[in-house]
C-alpha cells in the first residue's frame, strides 16, 4: 500500500501512550505499574472494564503539564510515521488537573506548545476534543464541560464523552453538552460500541451530536442506518479496537463495509493503538485484506474525515488540498 496523507478523528491522548513511555515515566516517579503489563511489556487487561482500569492506572503517572507535553510529542511523532497530517485527540480535564480550570489551563498550554512545535516542523496538525468520563457520572461531567467552554477556540474544537457506555444514558449528560454547544464547540459521543443502536439514536436526539464515536452497532437497526446515511452524521470507526475488545469476533464480522455501502459516512481511526496492537497503517492493511478496499477507497475515507473534522475552515482547506495533491 502506498503512503498517502491520512486523517484520524478518534484518538485518546493517554491511550496513545506507548507502554515503554509509561514504564519510563513510572520509573522516574518510583511508581510500581508492573501489574498492568504482560511478560512482553504490552498492556495487559481482560475485557473492556479491565481495560478502563489499566488505562486509568497508566494515566496516573502523567502528573504534570510537562508529562503531557512529552506525551504529546511522542504521540505526534508516532502519527507522523503513519502519514497522518491531521488528528483530533480526546483529552480530559479530569486527568489534566482534576477538573480545576486553572490547572487545566496549565496542562493545555503545555500540550498546545508541544503540538505547535511538531506542526512547525512539518508534522501533523493536532486539535483537542475535551472528554468528560461517562462512568464518573453526570455531575462530575460538568467541570470538564466548563473547562472546555472556557478554553474553546482554534485548538480546543469539540466535546466528546468517553468511558463506560453502560453507565447511565446520554440524556443524563445534557448539561455538559449544552454548555459546550453554547461555547461554540462541536459535539461527538462514544455510542453504539457496547450498547446497541438505541445508544446511537439517543446520543443524536438527546445530545445533538454531529459525529458518533464508534457507532458500529447502528447496523443492527436498518432504519437508523438509513437515517445516518440521510443525515450525514459521521461515524468515527475503530475496527481494530472493536475486534481487540471483542465487540466483533474478527475483521470479517465487522460492519464498517456494510455501513459504508449503505451510504453512512465512516472514517477510520485507532482509538488507543498500543492497547490494541495496532497502527493506522495496520488498520488500512486489514481493511484492504478483508474488504478489498484500495487507494481510491482510502482516499474517499480521508476526504470524509477532512470534511467532518472539527477544525476551522482554513485548516480544512489546507487538509483538502493536501489530499487532492496526493490523488493526482
Amino acid at each position: 500500500m502506498t503512503s498517502s496523507p491520512r486523517i484520524e478523528l478518534h484518538l485518546h491522548l493517554e491511550g496513545a501512550a506507548q507502554p515503554a513511555f509509561i514504564r519510563s515515566l513510572a520509573a522516574e516517579k518510583n511508581v510500581d505499574l508492573s501489574s498492568i503489563f504482560d511478560e512482553s511489556g504490552s498492556y495487559a487487561y481482560d475485557g473492556f472494564v479491565d481495560f478502563l482500569r489499566v488505562y486509568e492506572a497508566a494515566t496516573s503517572v502523567l502528573q504534570t503539564p510537562e508529562d503531557y507535553a512529552r506525551l504529546t510529542t511522542s504521540v505526534l511523532e508516532g502519527l507522523a510515521a503513519q502519514d497522518v497530517i491531521y488528528a483530533e485527540t480526546f483529552i480530559s480535564p479530569d486527568f489534566c488537573g482534576g477538573g480545576d480550570l486553572a490547572a487545566w489551563r496549565e496542562y493545555l498550554a503545555a500540550i498546545q506548545e508541544a503540538s505547535a512545535a511538531i506542526e512547525a516542523q512539518g508534522g501533523p496538525i493536532l486539535r483537542g476534543i475535551v472528554t468528560p468520563i461517562r462512568h464518573f457520572g453526570p455531575e462530575r461531567a460538568k467541570a470538564p464541560a466548563m473547562c472546555a467552554a472556557e478554553t474553546a477556540g482554534d485548538w480546543i474544537v469539540g466535546l466528546g464523552m468517553g468511558g463506560d457506555e453502560n453507565n447511565g444514558h446520554p440524556r443524563d449528560f445534557t448539561w455538559a453538552f449544552d454548555c459546550a454547544r453554547e461555547a461554540g464547540l462541536r459535539l461527538t459521543n462514544h455510542a453504539g460500541e457496547w450498547r446497541g443502536p438505541d445508544s446511537v439514536r439517543e446520543s443524536i436526539e438527546d445530545l445533538g451530536v454531529e459525529r458518533i464515536g464508534h457507532g458500529v452497532r447502528a447496523i443492527e437497526d436498518p432504519a437508523l442506518v438509513e437515517y445516518l446515511a440521510a443525515s450525514g452524521i459521521v461515524l468515527e470507526v475503530c475496527p481494530g479496537s472493536n475486534v481487540a475488545l471483542g465487540v466483533y469476533p474478527d475483521w470479517a464480522s465487522h460492519p464498517i463495509a456494510k455501513l459504508r455501502a449503505a451510504g453512512v459516512k465512516v472514517t477510520v481511526s485507532t482509538d488507543d493503538p498500543p492497547f490494541f496492537h495496532t497502527t493506522l497503517t495496520h488498520e488500512y492493511e486489514r481493511l484492504a485484506e478483508t474488504f478489498g478496499w484500495g487507494e481510491d477507497d482510502f482516499a474517499a475515507l480521508n476526504r470524509v474525515a477532512a470534511e467532518a473534522a472539527f477544525c476551522d475552515s482554513e485548516t480544512r482547506s489546507v487538509l483538502l488540498k493536501k489530499l487532492e495533491h496526493a490523488d493526482v
